[in-house]
């Protein structure tokens, strides 16, 4: 009983000694620490301030707030562990990271890359919030944008989650960065018509829209010989915020076409169609119907 007695006291003696021994690394790590709590609240409003310069996604502002202090905190740790002469659980925390991080790296590669194309999206800013964007074939207005997901508002109605990855790595269309939009309204007139006067009348009616962009000319064209009409093309620009903007004076356009050509006795043709019943073309129906009966019916030609 006391030879145990004495294999504690002598246990507990140690390990006070080594305690006490300790105390003022203990005090100097724990001074690390501080000090790197400090430094780590310093810098959260550094970057806050110098990213709300760069993006207006308080997502990301505080997701950088978070990866700063965690960063700055867990490098105070590692330099107390030091301090306190347990490098070897430094090495082991170290060595633990990395093979954690190499295997979540490769479980979720797709969340990392939508994760990073966020970051990208929001800190280059090619489209914020409202504004009118078409990606891989998705057209509308974008709602939010995430660290995993672009997401978008179609004119029907609908929301469109895109993943990050898909929007940063594909072309992609913002209609509302210039604040304009050009108009293009194809149509084709007949061969009887004076070509002159048509773009005259044309250009003429589209000027008359008020909604359009008084400060841009109006082009016309005429682009082809087609099957029943001469084809043309009129374009005017417009003041872009929304697609009302687009979409009433395309709207008008047709209206004020359609009006001016009815008044100056100009005709949009109906598409046509010519039939050949002969082998060789250009025989008509009752042509090839006398000659099919005097085939099959020889006594009725005497």
């Amino acid at each position: 009983m006391n030879e145990a007695y004495q294999i504690v006291a002598g246990k507990l003696e140690t390990w006070l000694s080594a305690t006490i021994e300790m105390l003022p690394n203990l005090a100097l790590a724990l001074l690390v620490l501080v000090v790197f709590y400090v430094i780590g609240k310093m810098l959260r409003k550094f970057v806050r301030t110098l990213l709300e310069k760069a993006t207006t996604n308080k997502t990301v502002i505080d997701l950088a707030e978070t990866v700063m202090s965690v960063l700055i905190i867990g490098i105070g740790v590692f330099f107390a562990l030091s301090i306190l002469n347990l490098d070897g659980t430094v090495t082991s925390l170290l060595a633990g990271a990395g093979i954690i991080g190499l295997a979540l790296g490769f479980a979720f590669q797709d969340i990392a890359a939508n994760f990073i194309s966020g970051l990208l999206l929001s800190i280059r800013h090619p489209f914020g919030i409202g504004d009118i964007i078409k990606s891989n074939d998705y057209f509308g207005t974008v709602q939010k944008l995430n660290l995993r997901n672009t997401i978008i508002k179609t004119p029907q109605g609908q929301i469109v989650y895109i993943p990050n990855k898909v929007v940063y790595e594909n072309p992609f269309t913002n209609y509302t960065k210039n604040k304009e939009r050009r108009i293009d309204l194809e149509c084709g007139i007949s061969y009887g018509d004076d070509l002159e006067k048509v773009k005259k009348v044309a250009t003429e009616a589209i000027e008359s829209i008020e909604k359009r962009n008084q400060n841009r000319k109006v082009e016309f064209f005429f682009k082809e010989f087609g099957g029943s009409s001469i084809n043309f093309v009129v374009r005017f620009w417009v003041d872009f915020r929304s697609n009302p903007d687009f979409w009433e004076p395309q709207s008008d356009a047709i209206i004020a076409l359609k009006k001016a050509f009815d008044e100056n006795d100009i005709m949009i043709p109906f598409p046509i169609r010519t039939l050949d019943f002969g082998i060789r073309g250009g025989e008509k129906l009752n042509t090839m119907w006398d000659s099919q009966k005097k085939v099959t019916n020889p006594s009725n030609s005497e």
